[in-house]
């Protein structure tokens, strides 16, 4: 069953919520591994790292390789795109508040 956007949004969001998932995500982004090498720099239990390997699985952020016994997992950006497409609606009103933002700096400095 596919998620609606508001769905992948939220999954999204709540595998990107805990800083463990967000550094095996920053491994994957160098490319593969297998479940054995993401886990090594941590200090946890293998079940453990693959808990949080399953929450990336179902947000659809990781895949995992059909090799037999190692089944690398395997970074899937997609999902991150529909973050990205949420985030750039405000785009405009942030670059509004920081360019009145610039303008009281800059108006304080001029001031003797």
């Amino acid at each position: 069953m596919d998620m609606t956007e508001s769905e992948q949004l939220d999954a999204t969001f709540a595998a990107l919520a805990n800083p463990t998932r967000r550094a095996l995500l920053a491994h994957l982004a160098k490319g593969e591994a297998t479940v054995n090498a993401l886990a090594e720099p941590f200090d946890m239990t293998l079940p453990a790292v693959s808990r949080h390997i399953r929450v990336l699985e179902k947000a659809g952020l990781v895949t995992r390789g059909k090799d037999a016994q190692f089944r690398p997992c395997k970074l899937n950006a997609a999902p991150l795109r529909v973050v990205a497409n949420w985030a750039d609606q405000y785009r405009e009103i942030w670059e509004l508040r920081f360019d009145a933002m610039d303008s009281v700096l800059q108006s304080m400095k001029e001031k003797p």
